[in-house]
This record gives C-alpha cells, sequence and structure tokens, in this order.
C-alpha cells in the first residue's frame, strides 16, 4: 500500500484516545450506519502492525459516522510512561502500575508513534494484568450506543467478539516494514529498513504467540491483504467489505 497514513461517552482516557468524528459531518453521512441497522454498528479492525488498519479504521469511521478508537494508542501510552520514568518492561507490575498514568499522555505527543515506545508496548501488551487493566476501557467504548469502530490486535476476538463487521487486515511483513520506513522518514525520524523488517517480524511473533489474547483472524472476520493496494484502494475495499456485511445482515 503506498501511500498509508500512520497508525494513527466511555472512560476519560478512552476519550483521549480515541479518534473522535468531526462535529461538522452531514446528517447524511451521520445516519450512514443506522440505513444498515437500527442497533448500534460496531466495526472491529485487526491486523498487525503497519498493515493500515489504523488508516483503514479511520475511514470507515468517517464513512459510517461512527466514532473510532485506535485501541493501540492505549499500550503505547502505557509504553511512553514506563519509559519516560524509567520503568521495566521486563516486568508485569510496573507495566500495570504504568496504566495507571496513562491518562497523562497527551495523545498528541509524537514519542507515542516512535518504534522505541511501539517496541515496548509491544512487550508490554503480552502481559495478562495489563491488558485486563484496559479491556473495560476499550469494551465500554464499543458499547456505548452510537456505535465505534476501533482497531487493535484483538478487537473482533476479545474486545468485540459480537461486532457487527469483523476486518482482518494484513500484508507482507516486507511490505509493512517500508511502509513503517517511510512513515518514520516523513516525520524525520532515523529508520533503516533491516532494523525495521526485524522489528516488525520479532512484534509479530510477540503478538501471534502471547497467552493473552493473541493476535488473529476472527473466524468471521473478512480478510484484507493490502499488500498490493495503494491508500484508496485499501479504503475503497475495507469500505465494499463492511457494506456488503450490513446489508447481507439488513436483509437476513
Amino acid at each position: 500500500m503506498r501511500r498509508v497514513a500512520g497508525e494513527n461517552g466511555p472512560t476519560a482516557i478512552g476519550a483521549r484516545l480515541a479518534i473522535a468524528q468531526s462535529p461538522c459531518q452531514s446528517a447524511a453521512r451521520m445516519n450512514r450506519a443506522r440505513a444498515y441497522s437500527s442497533g448500534p454498528v460496531v466495526i472491529a479492525v485487526d491486523g498487525p502492525a503497519a498493515s493500515g488498519k489504523g488508516s483503514i479504521a479511520r475511514a470507515l469511521a468517517r464513512h459510517f459516522g461512527l466514532p473510532h478508537m485506535d485501541t493501540g494508542m492505549l499500550y503505547r501510552a502505557v509504553a511512553l510512561t514506563m519509559f519516560r520514568f524509567g520503568g521495566d518492561p521486563a516486568s508485569e507490575f510496573e507495566a500495570v502500575r504504568a496504566c495507571e498514568g496513562v491518562a497523562q499522555i497527551d495523545p498528541t505527543d509524537p514519542e507515542l508513534r516512535s518504534e522505541v515506545v511501539g517496541s515496548i508496548a509491544s512487550r508490554i501488551s503480552t502481559y495478562p494484568g495489563v491488558r485486563a487493566a484496559l479491556m473495560d476501557r476499550q469494551r465500554g467504548f464499543a458499547g456505548q450506543a452510537a456505535g465505534a469502530v476501533l482497531d487493535g490486535r484483538d478487537i473482533g476476538t476479545v474486545i468485540a467478539p459480537n461486532a457487527t463487521v469483523k476486518l482482518f487486515v494484513t500484508a507482507s511483513a516486507e511490505v509493512r516494514a517500508q511502509r513503517r520506513v517511510r512513515e518514520l522518514l516523513e516525520r524525520g525520524m532515523p529508520a533503516h529498513f533491516e532494523d525495521v523488517l526485524i522489528d516488525i517480524r520479532s512484534r509479530d511473533a510477540r503478538d501471534s504467540g502471547r497467552e493473552a489474547a493473541p493476535l488473529a483472524q476472527a473466524d468471521d472476520a473478512e480478510l484484507l491483504d493490502t499488500s498490493e493496494m495503494d491508500l484508496d484502494e485499501a479504503i475503497e475495499a475495507a469500505i465494499k467489505l463492511a457494506e456488503n456485511k450490513l446489508a447481507a445482515l439488513a436483509k437476513a
């Protein structure tokens, strides 16, 4: 995917780290999800790092007029808290304690998107205690009456297993590393393809191999491989998959 943006009511931290809808949206767009369902529409977007799931999730939220949460930012906020205060990522106890300070993190802080913080986030996300500490925030966001779009690693399998629409967005490790390098360079951060590729593969192994809520495609999720797509093509494909699923449910 050649042009992929950064994989940038409820509780305070949920609201702060969610990407809210613009208040100037048209009424037609705000009602688009309601055209398919009288109840809340929840869209779960899962996938590995740099797959494009964040950009796709934001586009789905705009298209259907739904609030959006990038759940990975919660883990990055915990990681940044640990990084700044000298916490040990190898300690689950310290990681769980750091969850208490995420509300103090500015969601626009550029360090949240750094490779160092991302690596720490991937490590601490394997801890059951950390996932449990952040679960209620995510489920509360998914359960709001307005519906929601959430992206992460375990939305369709753990956080919102009854989501109306589930997408699993992926791409080859090499393509994802290329995207991440481009993203970091555009932000003025140093990046080398070989190092980023190694990190991507390490994250994939940790995310898929952890005991607590491993990264996995839900049985009822639609697979979207974006390896050969640019951003617009991927968004168009995701919207089509979501609309088809909603239309099928409306007819059932």
